[in-house]
């Protein structure tokens, strides 16, 4: 009598996890697939930019978010009535025109926001709303915006096993979510634990539980990812990797330290004035318009003193320009405080892309920047200070983690840039918790009451 719950529990544990891979292998399969495709198509799209004359690598980003403020909030439609309560009446916002229709006073840009605030409740993700999104963030990516595309990833991640899961095969939607959006990360970044980390600690902001069927869905989606990656032999994302140790563990230590001070307290002021920016309920335009200004002005400025690639696009022409350019540490810093202002202004103009690649670039650029008064070789000062950015400025420190073992280096190196993640962790919070008290908290941002999906 005692051993049949027993059995019965086990029964259940191996369907749980059974599920739960089963949709983390379809979801992660599919997702995989897709954002390898759209991530090509952005990086193709940006190189034909990256090669044009100065002006129009100033000109086309500022026409890229022109172009996606004009598609969510012009084309895109409300699901109440500016400036009122009342709903919009059937023939106002008919059924099928849910593809396009955001609740009123949402964030129409924020892709982290939805992968947030439906963490958990993937039956309920707005998937329709993708097709908009991605015209989206071809016009914000691929005409150069300071903006990545791991958000973009994960959100069409999820939102392709959301899909999936609605349309065919309704008790695995939630799995197959999870693992989508693990698989979109894992086959961007090309390290499994990556992605899975990733979906799983943002989820944590919506205190979304770490339940087995989650992290069973998240780790077959991370691999599944990382397989396909290595299948296609795609180069997505080009990462930083330490090939030379710190000459001493104290020099290690200081290392971490200053680098994880710098590129987290950069970083997360950065975050923070973007969490600012998308809960201003300003008009579109004038977002649009001041925002497009910052851009614009950092960009000339960033042509002037350092080179026209660096800066246009993610950041990584601004890592290829200060590791095959001698200059000195102020210059990188500019252009680090640069880029973190053309981060800022592209997503408060209305951008749609992630804060993931961006905020790499910048923690590389402030981590180099103490590469020559430390001694450290730039490559360990870039690799830790990336690691500190998406540390300190996403905020997501076991993410940061996992890139670090992930893309490996040796040993020394790689417990320089763990330490680095930790001091960065510290530095952020703090950064943010001073903010904090100094303007006060954040808008709050509002995602929820989508439409129906039916």
């Amino acid at each position: 009598m005692r051993e049949l719950p027993l059995t019965v529990a086990g029964l259940r544990l191996r369907s749980i996890v059974a599920i739960a891979a089963v949709g983390g292998l379809l979801g992660g399969s599919a997702a995989a697939a897709l954002d390898v495709a759209v991530t090509e198509i952005l990086k193709k799209i940006l190189a034909v930019v990256s090669r044009q004359n100065t002006w129009i690598l100033i000109l086309a980003p500022l026409l890229g978010l022109a172009l996606s403020v004009l598609v969510l909030y012009g084309f895109g439609l409300s699901s109440e009535k500016q400036g009122s309560t009342a709903r919009l009446s059937k023939a106002q916002s008919p059924r099928w025109a849910a593809w396009r229709t955001f609740p009123p006073r949402s964030a129409r840009a924020d892709l982290t926001g939805d992968l947030v605030n439906f963490a958990g409740a993937e039956d309920r993700f707005p998937w329709r709303l993708a097709p908009i999104r991605l015209v989206a963030i071809f016009a914000t990516v691929g005409l150069g915006a300071a903006m990545g595309t791991e958000a973009p990833a994960a959100y069409l991640g999820v939102a392709t096993g959301a899909a999936l899961g609605d349309r065919w095969w309704r008790p695995l939607i939630r799995p197959l979510a999870v693992g989508g959006g693990a698989a979109g990360v894992a086959v961007l970044m090309g390290i499994p634990l990556v992605g899975t980390a990733y979906i799983l600690e943002l989820g944590r902001r919506h205190h979304a539980p770490l339940n087995l069927e989650r992290i069973t869905a998240a780790f077959v989606g991370g691999f599944v990812g990382w397989l396909l990656h290595i299948f296609l032999g795609v180069d997505l994302i080009r990462l930083v990797v330490p090939k030379e140790p710190p000459h001493s563990l104290y020099q290690g230590i200081i290392t971490a330290l200053l680098i994880g001070a710098l590129s987290g307290s950069i970083t997360a002021i950065s975050g923070a004035a973007i969490y600012r920016a998308k809960g201003w309920q300003a008009h579109p335009a004038f977002r649009l318009a001041l925002g497009g200004l910052a851009l614009a002005a950092a960009a000339s400025i960033v042509v002037m003193i350092a080179s026209p690639s660096a800066a246009v696009g993610p950041g990584g022409g601004a890592i290829t320009w200060v590791e095959t350019t001698r200059t000195s540490a102020l210059t990188i810093l500019a252009v680090c405080l640069l880029r973190t202002v053309a981060t800022t202004a592209s997503a408060a103009a209305g951008g749609c892309g992630g804060l993931f690649v961006p905020f790499m670039a910048i923690g590389d650029l402030g981590g180099r920047v103490f590469a020559p008064s430390l001694g450290v070789p730039d490559d360990l000062a870039g690799a830790a200070g990336a690691a500190a950015g998406i540390s300190g400025g996403y905020h997501l420190p076991f993410t940061a983690v996992a890139l670090v073992l992930g893309q490996g280096g040796p040993n020394l190196a790689m417990l320089t840039c763990l330490a680095t993640v930790a001091a960065a962790a510290l530095a952020g919070t703090s950064s943010a918790w001073v903010l904090d008290r100094i303007l006060g908290p954040g808008p709050a941002i509002e995602y929820r009451a989508y439409p129906p999906q039916e």
